[in-house]
Protein backbone atom coordinates (compact mmCIF):
# COMPACT_ATOMS: atom_id res chain seq x y z
CA UNK A 1 0.00 0.00 0.00
CA UNK A 2 2.98 2.59 0.92
CA UNK A 3 4.83 1.83 -2.47
CA UNK A 4 1.56 2.44 -4.75
CA UNK A 5 1.34 5.56 -2.74
CA UNK A 6 4.96 6.45 -3.01
CA UNK A 7 4.30 5.91 -6.88
CA UNK A 8 1.58 7.91 -7.57
CA UNK A 9 3.31 10.77 -5.43
CA UNK A 10 6.14 10.07 -7.49
CA UNK A 11 4.50 9.99 -10.88
CA UNK A 12 2.35 12.84 -9.61
CA UNK A 13 5.69 15.28 -9.16
CA UNK A 14 6.93 14.04 -12.01
CA UNK A 15 4.40 15.06 -13.92
CA UNK A 16 4.17 18.71 -12.68
CA UNK A 17 7.79 18.59 -13.14
CA UNK A 18 7.19 18.45 -17.13
CA UNK A 19 4.11 20.40 -17.44
CA UNK A 20 6.66 23.46 -15.82
CA UNK A 21 8.83 22.30 -17.86
CA UNK A 22 6.83 22.82 -21.01
CA UNK A 23 5.51 26.39 -19.32
CA UNK A 24 8.83 27.75 -19.71
CA UNK A 25 9.60 26.45 -22.98
CA UNK A 26 5.92 27.76 -24.50
CA UNK A 27 7.04 31.06 -22.20
CA UNK A 28 10.56 31.07 -24.05
CA UNK A 29 8.73 30.87 -27.38
CA UNK A 30 5.70 33.57 -26.97
CA UNK A 31 6.96 35.53 -24.16
CA UNK A 32 5.13 38.22 -22.23
CA UNK A 33 3.04 40.79 -24.04
CA UNK A 34 2.94 38.83 -27.35
CA UNK A 35 6.43 38.22 -27.55
CA UNK A 36 7.58 35.62 -30.17
CA UNK A 37 10.77 34.55 -32.23
CA UNK A 38 10.85 33.58 -35.96
CA UNK A 39 13.13 31.79 -37.25
CA UNK A 40 14.52 30.79 -41.20
CA UNK A 41 17.85 29.69 -41.34
CA UNK A 42 20.69 31.28 -39.50
CA UNK A 43 17.60 34.20 -38.60
CA UNK A 44 16.12 34.39 -35.47
CA UNK A 45 13.93 37.41 -35.42
CA UNK A 46 12.07 38.41 -31.78
CA UNK A 47 8.60 40.34 -32.24
CA UNK A 48 5.42 41.24 -30.88
CA UNK A 49 1.99 41.25 -31.90
CA UNK A 50 -0.71 43.52 -30.21
CA UNK A 51 -4.32 43.85 -30.94
CA UNK A 52 -5.86 42.83 -33.54
CA UNK A 53 -7.50 43.92 -36.83
CA UNK A 54 -5.90 45.23 -40.29
CA UNK A 55 -2.01 44.49 -39.99
CA UNK A 56 0.08 47.29 -39.37
CA UNK A 57 3.89 46.88 -39.78
CA UNK A 58 5.81 48.78 -37.03
CA UNK A 59 9.05 49.80 -37.52
CA UNK A 60 11.11 51.41 -34.49
CA UNK A 61 13.64 54.06 -34.50
CA UNK A 62 17.46 53.85 -33.45
CA UNK A 63 19.48 52.91 -36.79
CA UNK A 64 20.88 49.89 -37.07
CA UNK A 65 20.18 49.38 -33.10
CA UNK A 66 16.33 49.33 -33.78
CA UNK A 67 14.40 47.75 -31.60
CA UNK A 68 11.09 47.86 -29.99
CA UNK A 69 11.87 48.73 -26.83
CA UNK A 70 12.73 52.47 -28.17
CA UNK A 71 8.97 52.87 -28.91
CA UNK A 72 8.16 53.68 -25.05
CA UNK A 73 10.41 56.47 -25.74
CA UNK A 74 9.52 57.63 -28.87
CA UNK A 75 7.51 60.78 -29.55
CA UNK A 76 4.59 58.34 -29.24
CA UNK A 77 4.36 54.59 -28.86
CA UNK A 78 2.53 53.69 -31.82
CA UNK A 79 1.36 49.92 -30.21
CA UNK A 80 -0.25 51.92 -27.19
CA UNK A 81 -2.01 54.35 -29.91
CA UNK A 82 -3.30 51.75 -32.54
CA UNK A 83 -3.41 48.47 -31.01
CA UNK A 84 -6.87 48.89 -30.09
CA UNK A 85 -8.38 49.32 -34.10
CA UNK A 86 -5.10 46.90 -35.47
CA UNK A 87 -2.93 43.99 -35.70
CA UNK A 88 -0.06 45.86 -34.93
CA UNK A 89 3.23 43.74 -35.30
CA UNK A 90 6.96 44.91 -34.34
CA UNK A 91 10.45 43.39 -34.34
CA UNK A 92 13.89 43.98 -33.09
CA UNK A 93 16.14 44.50 -36.26
CA UNK A 94 18.41 42.11 -36.91
CA UNK A 95 21.70 42.19 -35.10
CA UNK A 96 20.51 45.59 -33.13
CA UNK A 97 22.77 45.50 -30.28
CA UNK A 98 19.99 45.47 -27.06
CA UNK A 99 17.49 43.52 -29.26
CA UNK A 100 17.23 39.60 -29.50
CA UNK A 101 17.08 39.51 -33.39
CA UNK A 102 20.07 38.11 -35.20
CA UNK A 103 21.58 36.53 -38.28
CA UNK A 104 24.12 36.91 -40.58
CA UNK A 105 25.83 40.31 -41.81
CA UNK A 106 24.82 40.21 -45.23
CA UNK A 107 27.81 42.54 -46.32
CA UNK A 108 26.56 42.63 -50.70
CA UNK A 109 22.98 42.92 -49.82
CA UNK A 110 22.26 45.05 -46.28
CA UNK A 111 18.85 46.43 -47.10
CA UNK A 112 17.56 43.92 -48.42
CA UNK A 113 18.60 41.39 -45.35
CA UNK A 114 16.38 43.60 -43.47
CA UNK A 115 13.56 43.89 -45.75
CA UNK A 116 13.91 40.05 -46.35
CA UNK A 117 13.24 39.64 -42.06
CA UNK A 118 10.64 42.23 -42.50
CA UNK A 119 8.48 40.24 -45.29
CA UNK A 120 9.35 37.13 -43.92
CA UNK A 121 7.66 37.27 -40.30
CA UNK A 122 5.00 38.79 -42.52
CA UNK A 123 4.99 35.04 -44.73
CA UNK A 124 5.22 33.59 -41.14
CA UNK A 125 2.14 35.04 -40.02
CA UNK A 126 0.42 34.57 -42.46
CA UNK A 127 -0.43 38.02 -43.66
CA UNK A 128 -0.83 38.98 -47.04
CA UNK A 129 -1.57 42.63 -47.50
CA UNK A 130 -0.53 45.17 -44.56
CA UNK A 131 0.01 48.41 -43.55
CA UNK A 132 3.40 50.00 -42.21
CA UNK A 133 4.94 52.20 -39.86
CA UNK A 134 8.67 53.16 -39.98
CA UNK A 135 10.18 56.03 -37.75
CA UNK A 136 13.92 57.15 -38.39
CA UNK A 137 15.83 54.24 -40.14
CA UNK A 138 12.28 52.95 -40.37
CA UNK A 139 12.20 55.23 -43.50
CA UNK A 140 14.54 53.88 -46.01
CA UNK A 141 13.36 50.99 -44.65
CA UNK A 142 9.91 51.62 -46.05
CA UNK A 143 11.00 52.48 -49.51
CA UNK A 144 12.84 49.06 -49.81
CA UNK A 145 9.39 47.40 -48.67
CA UNK A 146 7.35 49.44 -50.97
CA UNK A 147 10.44 48.72 -54.20
CA UNK A 148 10.02 45.11 -52.68
CA UNK A 149 6.76 44.49 -52.43
CA UNK A 150 4.17 46.99 -54.19
CA UNK A 151 1.43 44.93 -54.24
CA UNK A 152 1.14 44.11 -50.52
CA UNK A 153 1.62 47.44 -49.33
CA UNK A 154 -1.56 49.08 -48.96
CA UNK A 155 -0.50 52.57 -47.13
CA UNK A 156 2.63 53.32 -45.63
CA UNK A 157 3.81 55.89 -43.03
CA UNK A 158 7.43 57.13 -42.42
CA UNK A 159 8.28 59.61 -39.12
CA UNK A 160 10.80 61.43 -38.98
CA UNK A 161 12.77 59.87 -42.14
CA UNK A 162 16.71 59.33 -42.76
CA UNK A 163 18.09 60.45 -45.35
CA UNK A 164 21.60 61.83 -46.27
CA UNK A 165 22.65 65.30 -46.39
CA UNK A 166 24.86 66.49 -49.17
CA UNK A 167 27.10 67.96 -46.49
CA UNK A 168 27.45 65.32 -44.15
CA UNK A 169 27.43 61.74 -46.77
CA UNK A 170 29.70 59.89 -43.91
CA UNK A 171 27.48 60.92 -40.96
CA UNK A 172 25.41 57.01 -40.83
CA UNK A 173 28.99 55.41 -41.47
CA UNK A 174 30.92 56.80 -39.08
CA UNK A 175 28.31 57.00 -36.69
CA UNK A 176 28.27 53.09 -36.64
CA UNK A 177 31.76 52.51 -36.93
CA UNK A 178 31.87 54.05 -33.66
CA UNK A 179 28.80 52.21 -31.73
CA UNK A 180 26.85 49.89 -33.88
CA UNK A 181 30.37 47.76 -34.87
CA UNK A 182 32.26 47.35 -31.89
CA UNK A 183 29.85 46.52 -29.65
CA UNK A 184 28.40 44.16 -32.09
CA UNK A 185 31.65 42.57 -32.87
CA UNK A 186 32.01 42.10 -29.25
CA UNK A 187 29.48 39.59 -28.56
CA UNK A 188 29.82 37.93 -31.95
CA UNK A 189 33.17 36.81 -32.29
CA UNK A 190 31.77 35.41 -35.89
CA UNK A 191 31.91 38.87 -37.35
CA UNK A 192 35.11 41.32 -37.52
CA UNK A 193 35.38 45.04 -38.03
CA UNK A 194 36.53 44.51 -41.39
CA UNK A 195 33.01 42.55 -42.28
CA UNK A 196 31.18 46.07 -40.62
CA UNK A 197 33.39 48.02 -42.88
CA UNK A 198 32.17 46.85 -46.22
CA UNK A 199 28.54 46.22 -44.67
CA UNK A 200 28.52 49.92 -43.71
CA UNK A 201 29.94 51.05 -47.16
CA UNK A 202 27.58 48.76 -49.16
CA UNK A 203 24.99 50.64 -47.11
CA UNK A 204 25.49 54.01 -46.45
CA UNK A 205 28.46 55.07 -49.00
CA UNK A 206 28.24 52.77 -51.90
CA UNK A 207 24.61 54.76 -53.04
CA UNK A 208 24.71 58.08 -50.70
CA UNK A 209 22.43 60.02 -51.91
CA UNK A 210 18.71 60.94 -51.42
CA UNK A 211 16.92 57.60 -48.68
CA UNK A 212 19.83 55.57 -49.83
CA UNK A 213 17.24 52.55 -50.89
CA UNK A 214 15.18 53.95 -54.05
CA UNK A 215 16.03 56.58 -56.63
CA UNK A 216 13.69 59.37 -56.89
CA UNK A 217 12.13 57.87 -60.09
CA UNK A 218 11.04 55.30 -57.91
CA UNK A 219 9.54 58.09 -55.44
CA UNK A 220 7.88 59.80 -58.48
CA UNK A 221 6.26 56.57 -59.85
CA UNK A 222 5.25 55.31 -56.78
CA UNK A 223 1.66 54.80 -56.12
CA UNK A 224 1.31 53.70 -52.80
CA UNK A 225 -0.21 56.17 -50.31
CA UNK A 226 2.45 57.49 -47.82
CA UNK A 227 2.44 60.01 -44.80
CA UNK A 228 5.38 61.85 -43.81
CA UNK A 229 5.78 63.31 -40.71
CA UNK A 230 9.03 65.27 -41.11
CA UNK A 231 12.08 66.10 -38.63
CA UNK A 232 14.95 68.53 -38.75
CA UNK A 233 18.16 66.78 -37.44
CA UNK A 234 21.53 65.55 -38.90
CA UNK A 235 20.07 62.13 -39.03
CA UNK A 236 16.85 63.41 -39.98
CA UNK A 237 16.81 65.90 -43.01
CA UNK A 238 13.94 67.63 -43.33
CA UNK A 239 15.34 68.73 -46.86
CA UNK A 240 15.17 65.34 -47.95
CA UNK A 241 11.92 64.64 -46.54
CA UNK A 242 10.36 67.18 -48.22
CA UNK A 243 12.15 66.20 -51.31
CA UNK A 244 10.41 62.91 -51.41
CA UNK A 245 6.76 64.33 -50.28
CA UNK A 246 6.95 66.50 -52.98
CA UNK A 247 7.73 63.85 -55.96
CA UNK A 248 5.89 60.87 -54.34
CA UNK A 249 2.14 61.43 -56.44
CA UNK A 250 -0.12 59.96 -53.42
CA UNK A 251 1.91 61.64 -50.74
CA UNK A 252 0.87 63.79 -47.46
CA UNK A 253 2.62 65.50 -45.35
CA UNK A 254 1.96 66.35 -41.59
CA UNK A 255 3.00 69.27 -40.21
CA UNK A 256 6.12 70.96 -38.92
CA UNK A 257 7.67 71.18 -36.09
CA UNK A 258 4.84 67.56 -35.03
CA UNK A 259 7.23 66.80 -32.01
CA UNK A 260 7.47 70.25 -30.33
CA UNK A 261 5.60 71.52 -28.37
CA UNK A 262 4.57 68.52 -26.86
CA UNK A 263 0.72 69.47 -27.38
CA UNK A 264 1.37 69.26 -31.21
CA UNK A 265 2.26 65.30 -31.06
CA UNK A 266 -1.77 64.76 -30.54
CA UNK A 267 -2.46 66.14 -33.65
CA UNK A 268 -0.01 64.23 -35.26
CA UNK A 269 -0.81 60.87 -34.41
CA UNK A 270 -4.60 61.96 -34.88
CA UNK A 271 -3.47 62.88 -38.56
CA UNK A 272 -2.20 59.04 -38.53
CA UNK A 273 -5.19 57.72 -37.76
CA UNK A 274 -7.13 59.35 -40.26
CA UNK A 275 -4.99 58.26 -42.95
CA UNK A 276 -4.81 54.90 -42.05
CA UNK A 277 -8.48 54.80 -41.73
CA UNK A 278 -9.49 56.41 -44.78
CA UNK A 279 -6.46 53.47 -46.57
CA UNK A 280 -7.69 50.90 -44.62
CA UNK A 281 -11.02 51.07 -45.71
CA UNK A 282 -10.22 51.93 -49.35
CA UNK A 283 -8.04 48.18 -49.63
CA UNK A 284 -11.11 46.12 -47.84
Amino acid sequence: MMDRIRRNILATGAAATAMAAASRVFAQQTGPGGMSFYEKGAVRIHYQEAGSGFPLLLIAGGGLNSTMSAFATGPFNPIEEFKGEYRCIASDLRNANGGQSSGPLEIDRPWDSYSDDHLGLMDHLGIGKFMVMGFCIGGPLVWNLLRRAPDRIVAAVLAQPSGSRPEARDLFYEGNMKTWGPALTARRPDITMEMVDKFLTKMYRTNPDFVFTVTRDFVRNCQTPVLILPDDIPAHPYAVAMEAAMLAPKAEVSMFPWKEPKERVPLAVRQIRSFLRAHRSASV
